[in-house]
């Protein structure tokens, strides 16, 4: 056993794990914060205490072109340009899932009005840095961040998006972040 998580996120949310892979249609591979490396841990789907339910939307994240899409399958609901992890702490690639939908003025005016938290944890925290080490989408001060690198690894996107995003995306929605 590497971790055991109960049923509800340090943030308070329900917990939902993305299945990024199954294996002999009883092992899921999810991904969960708390496990190092940012890794998928495998979970027994017989082992009881599992709810399912399919998202119909996934988040693409491209780090290169620096937008976030929104797909309903292969058709694209929306794409925005963002802002991405700086090249000293560039933001982690990876199948990750949203764990927690917050409203940001709670945490610091600094994130803009919401947050999705995901998975992921940034490795390569910039020196000096106090923010914690969970990767998010959320806003930014600052709106000439939007096409460019310059975060500690979070996704910055604009205020109107992440209030669409608050509405539309469950939690457990994939977040895919390709180099």
């Amino acid at each position: 056993m590497v971790a055991r998580v109960g049923a509800v996120t340090r943030f308070g949310s329900q917990r939902a794990l993305g299945v990024v892979a199954t294996r002999r249609g009883r092992w899921l591979a999810v991904t969960e914060p708390g496990v190092e490396g940012n890794r998928a841990v495998w979970v027994d789907a017989r082992a009881g205490g599992l709810r399912y339910s399919r998202t119909a939307l996934e988040l693409d994240v491209d780090l290169s072109d620096r937008t976030l899409t929104v797909r309903r399958g292969r058709t694209v609901v929306r794409r925005t340009t963002v802002g991405v992890g700086a090249p000293d702490s560039p933001t982690p690639t990876g199948r990750f899932d949203v764990t927690d939908k917050l409203d940001g003025a709670t945490f610091s005016p600094t994130y803009g009005c919401c947050i999705l938290a995901l998975s992921a944890v940034q490795p390569n925290l910039p020196r000096g840095w106090a923010g914690g080490d969970r990767i998010a989408i959320h806003g930014t001060r600052s709106p000439s961040d939007f096409g460019q690198a310059v975060s500690a690894g979070c996704i910055h996107a604009r205020d109107s998006d992440l209030r669409w995003l608050m509405r539309s995306v469950p939690l457990g929605t994939p977040v895919v972040i390709r180099p």
